[in-house]
């Protein structure tokens, strides 16, 4: 089904405006269960979102695989007879198709990288059970309109894990570490991230109790910039949500912090948001500063900011809402050794269970897979452990930042020791 086509048939039923958007996702993923390749699978969607505006009403109407256009068109305006009137907003008028970002890597490639890593955690620790998958996903999309916009890119990305489970009598430890990347993975470096992990846990003991400080893990620090991101959403300025609603040009976190959107890096690179407007690079904290928030097309209008070229689709049968990609905190300059030998007591903080935090920024998780720190070194792992405070606590009263930047998702995040949470469990391993 074109686009063009869609856009044809809107117009001859009386649409004011139209767009649509088209999403063609082509994977090949490889799965490893009790140490042994387990399957191989091909998944290949797509999708057709049409929005439209009868009489200033919009209307959107979703088809995944073939349908027939003109059944996609009455259903949108039928939609349509059902809303209020809006103003349009479309981006203008322009015509990009981006160069293809990555490269598409061979099933049997996936299967070696996933071979390989289980191979080298083996050998170290025979007595485990790893799982995994290893995957190569490419991602068409492209926007057309009514006003004359029609852009499009294909965006290739490599993505894999690793899962360990370790049984000791009735002491169970669950590992896991992965990567996504553009290109290439690396499963050495994986299966060393795995065995580093596993030899700290040798030993159980008991957890620091009360105000202590608490590394996280460049995994774990996601858990931190979920709340951010909630609180930079132009959105939940408008609703009142943010805690940070007012507080435009003042320092909001450790002046050792800055935050920014850098739309051509990494695995998730974008050359425009699902509205069609081109990304830019944007710093939203500088220096602790809050510097401003993003936004798509209808939210930038109510700030007087205008879009920050960060409208996106939950789902295809979603209208776009604010939404961040490529969050990089601006790395320290410690390895993260480093940051354990300044700890003199203290937590490394490495998988939870549970949920993180909301944009209150109040927490209360149970750690999955935490260190105890004694005078620099990791001394053993804790079990039956809580970690609870607030988000924007910990991050006015950060301690270090370390220089091991990772992405975890899309937020491009180095480990780092805040203080000012408290820790609970057992003292006695």
């Amino acid at each position: 089904m074109l686009p063009e086509q869609l856009l044809e048939l809107a117009a001859r039923s009386g649409a004011d405006a139209a767009e649509v958007f088209q999403s063609r996702s082509l994977s090949r993923p490889v799965f490893f269960e009790a140490n042994r390749l387990k399957q191989l699978e091909s998944a290949d969607s797509e999708g057709t979102a049409l929005r439209l505006w009868k009489n200033g009403c919009p209307g959107l109407a979703v088809a995944y695989g073939p349908v027939e256009a003109q059944a996609l068109v009455d259903r949108a305006i039928a939609l349509s007879q059902l809303n209020e009137p809006e103003d349009v907003e479309l981006a203008p008028a322009s015509q990009l198709i981006y160069p293809d970002m990555g490269e598409v890597v061979s099933v049997e490639t996936l299967v070696e990288w996933g071979k390989q890593a289980i191979d080298l955690v083996r050998d170290h620790y025979p007595e485990v059970l790893c799982a995994g998958g290893w995957e190569c996903e490419s991602e068409t999309t492209r926007l057309i309109t009514s006003n004359g916009l029609d852009c499009g890119y294909t965006d290739t990305t490599l993505s894999g894990f690793l899962e360990v489970e370790w049984v000791r009598g009735d002491d169970f430890l669950n590992v896991s570490d992965g990567q996504t990347l553009r290109d290439n993975l690396d499963p050495v470096l994986v299966a060393h991230l795995i065995m580093q992990r596993l030899e700290w846990a040798k030993e159980n003991v008991g957890a620091p109790i009360g105000r202590v400080p608490i590394l996280f893990t460049s995994k774990a620090a996601d858990m931190l910039w979920g709340t951010v991101q909630a609180a930079l959403n132009g959105k939940q300025v408008i609703e009142g949500a943010s805690p940070w609603s007012d507080r435009l040009n003042q320092s909001v976190m450790s002046p050792s912090l800055t935050i920014s959107q850098k739309p051509e890096a990494g695995p998730f690179s974008c050359p425009f948001d699902d509205e069609g407007t081109p990304t830019r690079p944007m710093t939203f904290i500088d220096k602790g500063v809050l510097q401003m928030f993003y936004a798509d097309r209808t939210t930038g209008k109510i700030l007087g900011s205008g879009t920050t070229g960060n409208g996106f689709r939950p789902g295809l049968g979603s209208y776009p809402n604010p939404g961040l990609f490529n969050m990089l905190i601006e790395p320290g300059v410690k390895s993260f050794p480093e940051l354990i030998s300044t700890m003199e007591d203290g937590l490394v903080l490495d998988q939870m269970l549970g949920g993180g935090s909301s944009i209150s920024g109040e927490f209360s998780i149970n750690v999955d897979l935490g260190y105890r720190v004694q005078k620099g070194q990791i001394v053993g792992r804790v079990k039956d452990t809580m970690v609870a405070g607030s988000v924007y606590t910990a991050l006015k009263n950060l301690v270090e930042l370390g220089g091991d930047g990772d992405w975890n998702g899309s937020c491009h995040t180095p480990s780092l020791i805040v203080e000012g949470l408290s820790v609970t469990g057992r003292s006695e391993g």
